[in-house]
């Protein structure tokens, strides 16, 4: 039989990495989209304006949702606990999800079937929804890990989960976890409002720079909000010693509440205070590039920002994926929730392979796809929107 060379331990924690990578990813590719779907109605006033709008995220918008279907993917082969309890307690909320981003294939497809006006500003709205639900919806179950899920596993390990389906959906929408929705959408829609300035020109940039600066402005106070707001809650510690090594077995440890305790990890290391301080910093480098009509220092730093609000999140809950708060020795964590180490291990292999590929052809379409997006050319393009 031959040795693993990478142990137990270090496998978790580079996929536990990978999974901050892709969810950084999805939200940077895909986010842009979603904060253009958000800005459609009120930056575009014109059906020559939204078209333009519409073609600067058509081309590209399948190949970055790749990046949610990789989260997934990873969750599912790489932490199937986590998977299988956060696909159910979040059932109806996915659906919504689900349902709102299908709008967007269908609506990009369908709205320039007919000249009717209130044809295609049905089909707007529709692109509206497809952006604003998911960047609002993402943020609320984030918010959720920190409040904790009603989940649990009975003796045999099969998840459970606490109250009715309707229950289980609009349980999510607590204050705290609006709040973090709040900051996700703000985020996105200035992603968004940054790509618009970049790649376009005109009266719909002039209102797209107005709405990302407030976004952006909007999205450092909310952040800031939260964090304080995080300081005051009750977070969870392990209160039993646990052996990263050990086999995936949720209730083979001891979890305590403690006030404060989602900071721990930055009063124990204070390297990880440069995720907040990027995300900081980045939404102050946006405003200042909204304000000088700069695109790419508008878009470096909403980048920077929602990379840095991402791993802000992920390092006050490390090593938790989904903590209970209906047992919380039953949350889901890094150290319990992962596939074996085998399966880890020929996993990282596929990725090193494949994920450079990704980026690869990633680049390659963007940069086939650079430019100013324009009506006229759009004209020129027979498969335009």
């Amino acid at each position: 039989m031959h040795t693993i060379p990478l142990d137990y331990e270090t496998l978790r924690l580079i996929w536990w990495l990978l999974l901050g990578v892709l969810l950084i990813g999805f939200a940077l590719m895909d986010g842009y989209d979603l904060g253009v779907g958000a800005l459609l109605p009120f930056v575009a006033k014109t059906d020559d304006e939204r078209r333009v709008l519409i073609n600067l995220v058509g081309p590209t918008w399948e190949g970055n949702q790749v990046w949610l279907i990789l989260g997934g993917g990873a969750i599912f082969a790489a932490w199937p606990p986590l998977y299988a309890a956060s696909f159910s307690g979040f059932y109806l909320a996915m659906i919504a999800i689900l349902l709102a981003l299908i709008l967007r294939p269908v609506g990009f497809k369908f709205r320039g079937k007919a000249h009717d006006p209130r044809w295609r500003e049905a089909w707007d709205w529709a692109l509206f929804v497809g952006g604003f639900v998911p960047a609002l919806i993402f943020g609320v179950a984030v918010g959720n890990l920190f409040l904790g899920v009603p989940h649990g596993f009975d003796p045999t390990l099969r998840p459970i989960y606490e109250g009715g389906t309707f229950l289980k959906f609009f349980g999510l929408l607590r204050p705290f976890a609006l709040l973090a929705g709040l900051v996700s959408l703000t985020m996105l829609v200035a992603h968004g409002a940054a790509m618009i300035t970049l790649r376009c020109h005109g009266p719909v940039t002039e209102r797209a720079r107005l709405f990302g600066a407030a976004a952006a402005a909007a999205a450092l106070v909310l952040f800031a909000i939260g964090g304080g707001w995080i300081a005051l809650m009750d977070g969870y510690v392990y209160a039993s010693v646990v052996d990263p090594q050990g086999p995936s077995n949720p209730l083979g440890k001891t979890v305590s509440l403690e006030a404060g305790a989602w900071l721990g990890n930055f009063a124990a290391h204070p390297w990880m205070i440069a995720a907040p301080m990027a995300a900081a910093a980045g939404l102050l480098l946006a405003l200042l590039g909204f304000a000088a009509r700069r695109g790419w220092t508008a878009l470096a730093g909403t980048s920077l920002g929602v990379a840095g609000i991402i791993a802000t999140a992920g390092l006050a809950l490390f090593p938790f994926l989904l903590p209970s708060n209906l047992d919380p020795s039953q949350s889901l964590t890094v150290w319990d929730a992962s596939s074996s180490q085998l399966t880890l291990f020929v996993m990282l292999l596929a990725t090193a392979i494949f994920l450079p590929l990704i980026l690869a052809y990633t680049a390659w379409v963007f940069r086939v796809m650079r430019g100013t997006v324009t009506p006229a050319s759009i004209d020129r393009n027979p498969n335009a929107y």
